[in-house]
């Protein structure tokens, strides 16, 4: 038996690679990394991460809680009905189209698809070129994809908190004062690859405890099915860290109390419907009152009266060496108080070989930094701040004048 079950989880492995939607998510996400390149060079001239960080976050982390969950899901004896599997992969590539990514939390992908199996079950329809051993049409069938959901979107949550707030995006935005202020925005997909037991002619299940069905003749097997969970958030009022993983905690814990309530639904599988339809309401008015709070408050970064706030540090820049966060506020460079970007650069010049900043941390505490410039440093140190209005070609003649001068022979990118 135990050997049944090896080659069942290795036959689930070779699926994964020949589904489609694994190798959709990886194009999706490096198309995101591109767009957000575009973006950052055209209000900064700089990109603030690589095109391929996108890519990087993709998977390692959403492989580990995928190996945990599906511990979880096989230990309970959750089975999905393929038609599930085949709509929550649909509703991916369209919502995917929307360009929101959003509507990519599995509350939306495997919320519609509850709905669309029970629809389709009901009706006794089949899919095409597909043969689905489901059985026949019951209650049943509703309770495990609802557990399932509430799964789901613990993880979501998990991946919000652990790794949305890696590498937020500055972002230039006009404030309600027509003032250019700054935000930061999170758009992040990641790939749950998950094992799930359907049924099917493979494995034969031994267990006649599991709640979820009856065995009875029946056969399951496991499939490794790669499931996309997607996030967006604009941070307007607060520290991005902080929000992203406050964003994060109230996901874990909506996922929680879903998961709880799922139970119900194995001695009342109609109420695992409701289940699943407050779980859609439920992430709606948790994203509607995020952005409800995050449109009450002040800007958090926009221009200040004394120093310069620091809205991104590019990775591997000298402000990145020198422990330069974002939210920190520059009022000191080489002992000169500044007051906006351009006295900034001009203290820089009093000493071309040195640098020494005075900053207030985010806990409105000073610090003192210092760092040697070398040949070759970033002109600006890798600092991107709330930018006055101005035109490209003049950063681009004070880069110029600077590699001139012998500070820097490095352009902006």
């Amino acid at each position: 038996m135990a050997l049944d079950w090896g080659f069942e989880f290795l036959n689930g492995l070779q699926k994964l690679f020949l589904n489609p939607l694994f190798y959709y998510l990886f194009i999706v996400a490096g198309l995101l990394g591109f767009s957000r390149v575009k973006r950052e060079r055209k209000q900064f001239h700089v990109r603030a991460k690589d095109p391929f960080f996108e890519i990087r976050q993709l998977l390692p982390l959403g492989f580990v809680l995928g190996l945990i969950l599906s511990v979880v899901t096989i230990a309970a004896g959750l089975v999905i009905p393929i038609e599930t599997v085949i709509f929550a992969a649909l509703f991916t590539f369209l919502w995917s189209l929307t360009t929101n990514f959003r509507f990519l939390s599995p509350v939306y992908t495997i919320g519609f698809a509850f709905f669309a199996t029970l629809f389709f079950l009901s009706k006794k329809w089949s899919l095409p070129l597909i043969e689905s051993h489901t059985p026949e049409w019951n209650q049943s069938i509703l309770p495990p994809i609802a557990a399932l959901l509430g799964l789901l979107i613990i993880a979501e949550g998990i991946l919000i908190f652990r790794n949305g707030r890696k590498g937020t995006s500055p972002k230039l935005v006009k404030g309600r004062r027509g003032l250019r202020v700054g935000v930061h925005e999170v758009k992040r997909l990641w790939m749950l690859p998950l094992f799930l037991i359907i049924p099917g002619e493979a494995l034969q299940v031994p267990f006649e405890w599991w709640p979820v069905f009856s065995v009875g003749g029946q056969t399951y097997s496991i499939l490794l099915v790669p499931f996309a969970i997607g996030y967006y958030q604009q941070i307007q009022g607060k520290l991005p860290v902080l929000a992203v993983m406050q964003a994060g905690k109230k996901i874990v814990k909506f996922g929680i109390v879903l998961t709880c309530l799922s139970v119900v639904g194995y001695w009342y599988p109609l109420a695992s419907i409701v289940l699943v339809a407050l779980a859609i309401i439920g992430r709606e008015l948790l994203s509607m009152r995020q952005r409800l709070v995050e449109d009450n408050l002040p800007f958090y970064f926009s221009q200040r009266n004394h120093g310069v706030m620091i809205l991104g540090v590019i990775p591997d820049s000298p402000a990145e060496k020198m422990g330069l966060d974002v939210g920190e506020v520059v009022f000191k460079v080489n002992g000169v108080t500044i007051t906006d970007e351009e006295s900034f650069y001009e203290a820089m010049q009093k000493n071309r070989a040195h640098c020494k900043l005075e900053v207030f941390d985010v806990n409105e505490q000073v610090r003192f930094v210092q760092r040697a410039l070398y040949e070759g440093d970033h002109h600006q140190l890798g600092i991107l701040f709330v930018q006055n209005e101005k035109k490209w070609e003049d950063e681009v003649a004070v880069a110029k004048e600077q590699s001139d001068l012998g500070y820097t022979n490095h352009f902006p990118e």
